[in-house]
């Protein structure tokens, strides 16, 4: 599978815009299992645990190890 990607850079503010499309980027969600009804309910409780507050913001992934 293929998939074409549109990608645009600002320099400016640092941001990067990806172009894609819909169809092609449900076929890329199924295939890494984002549609996985396991997947899904770990989102809704995210979801749960993030209205609640229980979160915290991390500036780099090695905050995710501590």
């Amino acid at each position: 599978m293929s998939i074409d990607l549109a990608v645009k850079r600002n320099l400016k503010n640092r941001k990067v815009t990806v172009q894609i499309d819909a169809d092609k980027l449900e076929r890329l969600a199924a295939s890494f299992g984002f549609l996985n009804p396991d997947f899904l309910k770990s989102l809704d409780r995210a979801e749960k645990n993030y209205a609640a507050g229980r979160y915290r913001k991390i500036k780099s992934l090695r905050d995710v190890k501590r």
